[in-house]
């Protein structure tokens, strides 16, 4: 455990981001895998796709990732 208060802060933070990071990843990968369904609609793929934008906006995935992963949802359609 960190005794400086900077460190203990750093460790607040760290913890915070990885749940919104694992919470927010899990997420994207439902809508990935409810997306890539054949009973998918069209918006079940938007939301994909906006879910990819955001996540490589934040830093989440890397950009090219998500540019590659749209680019497999629109070939599905």
């Amino acid at each position: 455990m960190p005794r400086i208060a900077s460190a203990k802060k750093n460790m607040r933070k760290t913890r915070a981001a990885t749940a919104r990071n694992r919470s927010q990843r899990a997420a994207l990968r439902t809508a990935l895998k409810t997306a890539k369904t054949d009973s998918s609609s069209a918006t079940d793929k938007a939301k994909a796709v906006q879910l990819l934008d955001r996540a490589a906006r934040k830093g989440l995935i890397h950009k090219n990732a998500a540019a590659r992963q749209k680019s497999k949802l629109a070939k599905a359609k």
